[in-house]
């Protein structure tokens, strides 16, 4: 059997920073992502693209998503 406990008291600032470090590695580690996947696209044909359903502009219109 699996015990659960509750938080019943507020997360102190060391708590907190490493939330928003993780938080931040998490959104840096997104745009890579991104970045290696729009670089990729980039350096396909226009017949390659057209393959996989996709044109120029979808490049830069899915890459433009601010994370």
């Amino acid at each position: 059997m699996a015990f659960t406990t509750y938080r019943t008291r507020p997360i102190g600032i060391p708590a907190r920073t490493s939330l928003a470090v993780g938080g931040l590695v998490s959104r840096v580690h997104a745009w890579n992502e991104n970045r290696r996947t729009r670089n990729a696209l980039s350096r396909l044909s226009a017949h390659e693209l057209n393959d996989i359903g996709l044109s120029r502009g979808d490049i830069d219109r899915h890459s433009s998503v601010r994370f």
